[in-house]
C-alpha cells in the first residue's frame, strides 16, 4: 500500500486505498490504515463503518477483512448474513473465553466461521479445524498453529468430511471445542444429517469444554439427528430469547448459559424506556 503521508485524500479516495489493502492482504488493521493515510483511527473507524454498511468489507477483531473469504461459495456466504450480527456477538464472546495459547477446535458452520475472524491477530495458540473458510480466515494470523483435518469437500457447507478427517480428530486433545448445531433445546443438540456427525462426535470426545455456539434461530428451529445431550456441553453461546425449559435445564445440569446482547440494541431499549417514564411523568 502506497504511504500517503504527504497527500490530502477526499473520503472516497481513503474508501478505495482501504478497499485496495484489504483486497491486496485479505486483512487491514485499523492502526496501520490509520497511520499509511495519515489521518486519525476515528476517521479511518468512520470510513470503514461506511464500507461494511455497504457491504464492501467486514469489521473483525481489531480492523477489516474482505466481507467473503473468496473461498466461499454464495450458500455459505448467503447463511453468514442471516444473524449476521448476533454470530459477531456469539464470536467476541466466544474469543474472550481464551487464553493467549489454548488448543481449540472450530467446528462447521458461519457462527463458528465467526470465531476465526474475531481472534486476535496474535493469538499464539492452537486451531485445529475441518472448516475451509475457517483455514482461509486463519492465513491471516501468522502467530497461531494451525492443524486442517483433510477428508472430502462437501461444498454446500465448505467442510472437508470423512473417515480419515474422523480418524485423524480422534488422534488430538484440544482444550475448547467451538461447536455448531442446526438446533439446541432442553434434551440436546441436534443435526440436519447424518454426514457431519462422526466429526463432530469425535472432537466432542477429545475436547476438555464443549461450547455451542448458536444464534436465537437454532433455539426455536428442530432438526432430526440427534448429536449429543445436553449435559455433553460445557457451555451454550447465544443472543437468545432462550425458552425458560431450556434455561432451567442448563442450570440443573452446570451447563453455563451466555447470552450476548448487542449494546446499541441495549441503548436503544433504554432511551424509549426513559422518554416513556418521562412522558408518563409529565402527564
Amino acid at each position: 500500500m502506497t504511504n500517503t503521508q504527504d497527500t490530502r485524500l477526499t473520503g472516497e479516495e481513503r474508501a478505495q486505498a482501504i478497499l485496495a489493502e484489504v483486497r491486496r492482504s485479505g486483512f487491514a488493521s485499523i492502526t496501520a490504515l490509520s497511520e499509511t493515510l495519515a489521518v486519525s483511527d476515528m476517521t479511518i473507524r468512520r470510513d470503514v463503518r461506511r464500507l461494511a454498511k455497504d457491504g464492501e468489507l467486514r469489521l473483525v477483531h481489531g480492523g477489516v477483512s474482505l466481507r467473503h473469504g473468496t473461498l466461499r461459495t454464495d450458500t455459505f456466504a448467503g447463511r453468514a448474513d442471516q444473524e449476521a450480527d448476533a454470530k459477531r456477538l456469539i464470536a467476541e464472546a466466544a474469543v474472550k473465553l481464551l487464553a493467549p495459547t489454548t488448543s481449540i477446535a472450530i467446528d462447521s458452520g458461519t457462527t463458528c466461521a465467526a470465531v476465526a475472524s474475531a481472534l486476535p491477530r496474535d493469538f499464539r495458540g492452537t486451531v485445529i479445524t475441518h472448516s475451509v473458510p475457517v483455514l482461509h480466515e486463519m492465513l491471516t494470523h501468522p502467530q497461531t498453529i494451525v492443524l486442517g483435518l483433510g477428508g472430502e469437500l462437501l461444498p454446500e457447507s465448505q467442510v472437508l468430511i470423512g473417515p480419515r478427517t474422523t480418524a485423524a480428530a480422534l488422534e488430538l486433545s484440544v482444550d475448547v471445542y467451538f461447536l455448531g448445531a442446526n438446533s439446541v433445546d432442553a434434551r440436546g443438540t441436534y443435526l440436519r444429517g447424518d454426514r457431519e456427525f462422526p466429526i463432530k462426535s469425535a472432537l466432542m470426545k477429545r475436547a476438555s469444554r464443549v461450547v455451542l455456539l448458536a444464534d436465537g434461530s437454532k433455539l426455536t428451529h428442530t432438526a432430526p439427528v440427534k448429536l449429543a445431550n445436553l449435559e455433553a456441553l460445557s457451555s451454550i453461546i447465544t443472543n437468545g430469547p432462550v425458552p425458560s425449559e431450556l434455561q432451567d435445564r442448563c442450570a440443573t445440569l452446570g451447563v453455563h448459559l451466555i447470552i450476548v446482547q448487542d449494546p446499541r440494541a441495549t441503548a436503544g431499549r433504554r432511551s424509549l424506556d426513559e422518554a416513556s417514564e418521562r412522558d408518563s411523568k409529565t402527564r
